[in-house]
């Protein structure tokens, strides 16, 4: 079922056509082979803060389980999905995306770590069948984090910190503040297409996570497109068994802008629904973010950044745009 209400060119962007991401210019790692992996991720991050993970270890069984857990979800009226609360952090949303005036076609459910408190926010749409939900959800994140914790500790490895777990304590936290988000793009009405000349219709606007690494994976529909260095976009071919890392704000100041947080958009198309999950690490909200010591260059090198609490940054980015550079206050000197 198609929820969201007919949208108008006032509402929604729209762009020309984008070049596709030649597939083997796009970072591939493999998780099974560490010691080329931790070498891999270093030159991906510094290339693109942007790369592809296979042999990662999710069960595919745990993601198609709740890949058709979320599909439920979204096929249900959209009364029975605003059961779930306004995110305000966390529940269902549906075209406005944050409180300062950013609009897509996308429909989405944003849930915390504590499964317990998503249980009782899915109750109210699912009633009984909630804990099924829960547990697919427990199984699918836990799986991820782990995932999440041997690629941070291989990018740890790759840099050459002699802590290996710097990063990855900050997400395994048991105060981790990480996030989970699933995203529902549907098909826009086909006289929206022609009333847009045949551009592309944003579903979600250009924007940096403000997080240390994203981890996204779709339903094999594309849409997904990044920014480059030139500051040309190109789309990210879709790969249903693998997953997609993004450099985060965070992890740009933990590796002092050795690491650019990637900039990232997603396209909506008139053909097929786009459904997407996506894991963000973060760190507990006392979390001090600042470049790591190890990584200034035996001290010669100056910090670009101001040291901020992950609470600080996170309540600053939440009262920016989506386009906007949220690290830009937090600059000691100009980033190159």
């Amino acid at each position: 079922m198609v929820v969201l209400s007919k949208p108008t060119t006032e509402q929604y962007s729209c762009i020309r056509k984008t070049a596709t991401f030649p597939t083997p210019i796009v970072p591939v790692v493999d998780l099974s082979r560490p010691e080329d992996a931790k070498n891999l991720i270093v030159k991906a991050c510094e290339d693109f803060g942007f790369f592809k993970v296979i042999n990662h270890g999710v069960p595919m069984e745990a993601i198609s389980k709740l890949e058709s857990e979320a599909a439920e979800f979204f096929s249900l009226s959209l009364n029975q999905k605003e059961k779930a609360g306004t995110p305000n952090p966390f529940g269902y949303g549906n075209k406005k995306i944050g409180r300062n005036g950013d609009v897509g076609w996308v429909e989405y459910l944003l849930l915390t770590n504590n499964h317990d408190y998503n249980f009782m926010r899915l109750t109210s749409v699912f009633g009984p069948k909630a804990d099924q939900f829960r547990n697919v959800m427990r199984d699918y994140m836990g799986a991820v984090r782990n995932m999440a914790c041997v690629i941070l500790e291989l990018m740890a490895e790759g840099l050459k910190i002699e802590q290996k777990n710097v990063l990855s304590n900050m997400m395994m936290d048991k105060e981790s503040d990480s996030i989970f988000r699933l995203n529902h793009y549907p098909p826009y009405p086909e006289n929206f297409s022609l009333d847009n000349n045949g551009e592309d219709v944003i579903g979600f606007g250009e924007h940096t996570d403000p997080q240390i690494i994203s981890l996204m994976r779709s339903n094999n529909t594309s849409g997904l497109q990044i920014c480059l260095r030139d500051r040309s976009w190109v789309s990210v071919p879709p790969d249903h068994n693998s997953f997609f890392v993004n450099v985060g704000d965070s992890l740009q100041v933990l590796t002092n802008g050795r690491f650019r947080s990637v900039r990232h958009r997603v396209l909506a198309n008139g053909f097929k629904s786009r459904l997407s999950m996506i894991y963000f690490c973060g760190p507990p909200l006392t979390e001090r973010i600042a470049p790591l010591p190890s990584l200034l260059l035996n001290g010669n090198e100056e910090s670009l950044y101001k040291e901020f609490t992950w609470l600080e940054y996170k309540s600053s980015a939440y009262n920016t745009r989506l386009a906007d550079n949220r690290l830009r206050r937090f600059e000691r000197i100009t980033a190159m």
